[in-house]
């Protein structure tokens, strides 16, 4: 049972039973409510990831280990 789930859907970002249109092309720093949506951590975040996408943030995490 989920209780709130953050997912895509092609060019639309759904959280929880809200659906609009994604503001970013892959779905990282999506906004919602002050905080931004890590598709990676599947979490909200207090501010904005410094990556431009998810595979600068995936070089980054091999090349250092972690986050």
């Amino acid at each position: 049972m989920t209780l709130w789930r953050v997912q895509t859907e092609g060019d639309f970002i759904v959280m929880g039973n809200q659906r609009r249109k994604k503001l970013t092309s892959n779905g990282c720093n999506e906004p919602f409510k002050g905080r931004f949506w890590c598709p990676r951590k599947k979490w909200f975040m207090n501010s904005p990831c410094p990556f431009v996408n998810k595979q600068e943030c995936g070089n980054y995490r091999q090349i250092c280990g972690a986050l």
